[in-house]
């Protein structure tokens, strides 16, 4: 990437790039980062936003789903006339009006087992916005393997959980450390459990901004931590888990 910081870059990034934490040296890193984003619904939309904003300069969105007239109420990049379109497909139209200097790579699929390491291998950052648990217990499962960082993001009525993984640390625990056993799906449904608009929006900035904090290599290490959200009594906390020695993701 010749020239990667440019009189425009240096405009259009300026807001940040006076911040002492990232500056040109910082901003650089940005537009040089590879994020996959898997899901692109409610934690999906504001986490592919504002990375396609700050300069994320590789960025991969995986989805299947078409708009649906149910979504738009917490999906921020869908409108009206987009509704029966693919998302993916919507997103890249839309991501490079607001950013064309990143490149923005779709996939109008599943990740599934048979394509995980194919697509996984072009990407250093894994943002999980999907609406299950087999995906996510999935992505942390070959994040592990692979030595990714996951950030995972889940939402649910009032409430939302970020937790953050470098798996470069063989001695941080997983997603698996967390559960005891797998939850339903249920809980993540918002047809079924309902969710307020902006919580999605607030989980989804929240994990942007992990993102970018651990490209820029910087802030508190939350690897170890979760920390969840109750927005209807506007409660933040963070709780501290621990590696289970028999978790079966790291054998």
């Amino acid at each position: 990437m010749k020239n990667i910081l440019n009189k425009k870059s240096i405009e259009r990034y300026s807001r940040q790039i006076v911040l002492k934490d990232v500056g040109p040296v910082g901003q650089k890193k940005i537009i040089k980062s590879k994020v996959l984003v898997v899901g692109a619904g409610g934690l999906g939309c504001p986490v592919i936003d504002y990375l396609s904003r700050a300069g994320v300069g590789n960025i991969g969105v995986i989805d299947y789903d078409k708009v649906n007239i149910s979504n738009i109420h917490r999906q921020s990049l869908y409108n009206s006339e987009d509704v029966g379109k693919f998302k993916v497909s919507v997103l890249k139209k839309k991501i490079k009006l607001i950013n064309p200097q990143i490149k923005i790579k779709t996939f109008k699929e599943r990740i599934e087992k048979r394509n995980i390491k194919k697509i996984f291998k072009n990407y250093d950052f894994i943002i999980d916005g999907s609406d299950n648990f087999k995906t996510k217990f999935l992505l942390n499962k070959y994040s592990i393997k692979y030595k990714k960082i996951l950030i995972v993001g889940a939402i649910s009525k009032m409430d939302g959980h970020i937790f953050t993984f470098d798996f470069k640390n063989k001695n941080d625990p997983c997603l698996k450390c967390f559960y005891q056993a797998e939850p339903s799906d249920e809980i993540l449904n918002c047809e079924f459990e309902g969710i307020l608009g902006p919580v999605a929006g607030i989980v989804g900035n929240i994990q942007a901004i992990e993102v970018l904090k651990k490209i820029l290599k910087i802030g508190n290490k939350s690897n170890k931590k979760i920390l969840i959200i109750d927005l209807n009594k506007l409660d933040f906390r963070k709780v501290k888990f621990i590696k289970k020695s028999n978790c079966i993701c790291k054998k």
